[in-house]
């Protein structure tokens, strides 16, 4: 059996909200395994799934860039949201944007695609960008939609300047109807991503691997309560509809018209837009989701020194 120290019971308990006691039985009851322990509280009623994804403390910025019927989102570190704030930091990461529309959008092609500024490649500008700063940087992440007909609308939470902030999101949306109005609908539904963080556009592309945790989750609740398989079988399949209402796009509220689901609310905008409407992809990216940097105590630092 694996060794379960303090600093994995504190990790637990970070990323759970749960008690010392109940995070330590946890991990002696999944071996230490850190995920398997969350799912374990979870089915114990002690854990709520959203506080899995925990802190983010990634700093820098998301860009965005647009042109006719593509668009790119790019994730651009740096290690203080002072440097974030910077006017040159902001620049590399608009310039490094717009690079990535005549790319793949892949973080390899945008790379090695030519930065216009610098005449040399994306990846040797950010390395002249961290000798110029004074900061280490790093394009982590990027991705791109298009549409043979169509847009993809974008949109920029927390904009730090124009195209730039702490959150970006596209929506690609197929049609042959007016532009401008699909354009509208389509900004609402970008607004709609940022605000709820759907996992898939339709139930049936929430990942297989995400649904069947959830539904094995589900299944150790409903034993909890005692009743025959039978009826476990039915509870289970009922928060599982339940569940994939609540993290497919098209099926959520729509939170700018919650009376209406998403599906709903695009249906209502086609008489608008004179043509159907379909959605094909979207994109949401969340400045440091994932990455969790060390937290240090400052008055600890700062007394460390002066002993020193």
């Amino acid at each position: 059996m694996s060794e379960i120290t303090a600093a994995m019971v504190k990790e637990l308990r970070e990323k759970t909200g749960a008690g010392m006691m109940d995070c330590k039985k946890a991990l002696a009851e999944t071996n230490g395994d850190m995920e398997a322990a969350i799912d374990w509280l979870r089915a114990k009623g002690i854990a709520k799934a959203d506080k899995k994804s925990g802190r983010t403390a990634a700093e820098g910025l998301v860009g965005i860039a647009s042109a006719g019927t593509s668009a790119v989102v790019v994730e651009v570190n740096s290690e203080t949201d002072f440097v974030a704030r910077n006017d040159a930091f902001q620049d590399l990461v608009r310039g490094v944007a717009s690079v990535a529309l005549s790319t793949d959008g892949s973080v390899d092609a945008i790379g090695a695609a030519t930065y216009p500024a610098t005449g040399k490649s994306v990846s040797d500008s950010i390395k002249d960008a961290i000798a110029t700063i004074g900061e280490n940087m790093t394009l982590r992440r990027a991705a791109k939609l298009s549409v043979e007909d169509g847009v993809v609308a974008t949109y920029v939470h927390n904009a730090a300047a124009d195209g730039l902030g702490k959150l970006g999101v596209l929506v690609a949306l197929k049609s042959t109807g007016n532009k401008d109005a699909l354009a509208a609908i389509g900004r609402q539904v970008a607004m709609h991503v940022a605000a709820t963080n759907p996992l898939a556009v339709r139930a049936e592309e929430v990942d297989a691997a995400v649904a069947e945790r959830e539904r094995n989750v589900f299944i150790e609740q409903s034993r909890a309560s005692g009743k025959p398989d039978a009826i476990i079988e039915k509870m289970v399949e009922g928060r599982m509809r339940k569940f994939f209402e609540e993290v497919a796009l098209l099926s959520q509220a729509f939170v700018i018209n919650p009376d209406l689901t998403v599906a709903a609310a695009i249906k209502e905008a086609e008489k608008e837009v004179g043509a159907p409407i379909e959605v094909t992809g979207m994109v949401r990216l969340l400045l440091g989701e994932g990455v969790e940097k060390e937290e240090t105590d400052f008055a600890a630092e700062v007394a460390a020194a002066v002993k020193h």
